[in-house]
């Protein structure tokens, strides 16, 4: 079953032009990269852009929003990160990189971590007793800002829960002997692959307001049925799985509120609250896309 979008999103605001001239100017000045993907959605949230800017230098990818991604498939996402996508990389090797998650409730264990992989990554500056710069980059919205806090215990960066809250480059140092740049959120020009596009702005790293909210529901509801059908009837209260995406938003308007007169439905309030429902996580640890290959099963 196949949902398009009227367009392909096109969400490149002027910020964000001025924000990758910033970054190519700054990667100079920097040892590493901390590159903030969706646990949810791993590919979909990477930036080729990124992979561009940073050239060979070694990356640590953090999967954030861990708590609310299905935690077998981001243990297989970490695996895919760290060695077949590594292996396979022949025109633009990517060299050094280690895979984390993060959530909420693991703030102590990253605010350790981060800076002791980040070193142990570039030895010939951490053994030299020479600060290590690391610049932090990844699309809106997905969680760098918060990773900042966190690593200095303090905020210092913006957060909030709608795309490119950060506009500028802040320079903070962690500890003596490292460094973090945070950046503004890179979106690229042009989402041309219809799948990304939708998978970006079901998890919201796409504003509302330059969208369809009902294809991007019916999208995430498809995904929804063919991954965690307990998970959906559970939520709505629902007897039995629905045939489809429309059914399936069918029945969230008549059991959440979102009938019209005659007992119609109002797709677009049912579209809303499963956007809301799943980006809040109350729907439980969904992660949208899985590694080629897949998930192993646990033995």
């Amino acid at each position: 079953m196949s949902y398009t979008l009227p367009m392909a999103i096109q969400w490149y605001p002027g910020h964000m032009t001025k924000a990758r001239k910033v970054i190519e100017e700054a990667m100079a000045q920097h040892d590493i990269v901390i590159e903030v993907l969706d646990a949810r959605m791993p590919v979909a949230s990477e930036n080729p852009l990124v992979t561009e800017v940073r050239k060979h230098r070694p990356c640590l990818k953090i999967l954030s929003k861990a708590d609310l991604a299905d935690p077998a498939v981001t243990k297989a996402w970490m695996h895919y990160f760290e060695t077949e996508r590594t292996e396979r990389s022949n025109a633009h090797p990517e060299g050094n990189v280690v895979a984390i998650a993060t959530s909420t409730d693991r703030r102590g264990e990253i605010k350790k971590r981060v800076p002791e992989i980040c070193k142990r990554l570039v030895p010939h500056r951490s053994n030299a007793k020479r600060i290590v710069r690391a610049m932090i980059l990844g699309i809106p919205n997905v969680g760098k800002s918060t990773l900042i806090n966190t690593l200095v215990s303090r905020r210092v960066a913006n957060v909030g829960d709608k795309p490119a809250v950060t506009k500028s480059l802040q320079r903070v140092e962690v500890d003596p002997g490292f460094a973090v740049s945070d950046n503004p959120g890179m979106m690229w020009p042009r989402i041309d692959d219809e799948a990304t596009g939708l998978m970006l702005a079901f998890g919201g790293a796409i504003p509302d307001t330059a969208i369809d909210s009902q294809p991007v529901a019916l999208f995430g509801a498809q995904i929804l049925l063919e991954h965690y059908p307990a998970l959906v009837v559970a939520r709505y209260h629902l007897k039995e799985v629905p045939n489809d995406a429309d059914a399936l938003l069918d029945e969230i308007g008549r059991r959440r509120g979102g009938l019209r007169a005659g007992g119609v439905v109002d797709r677009d309030k049912a579209a809303d609250i499963l956007l809301h429902d799943f980006r809040s996580g109350v729907i439980g640890r969904i992660s949208l896309e899985r590694p080629r290959g897949g998930v192993p099963t646990p033995s």
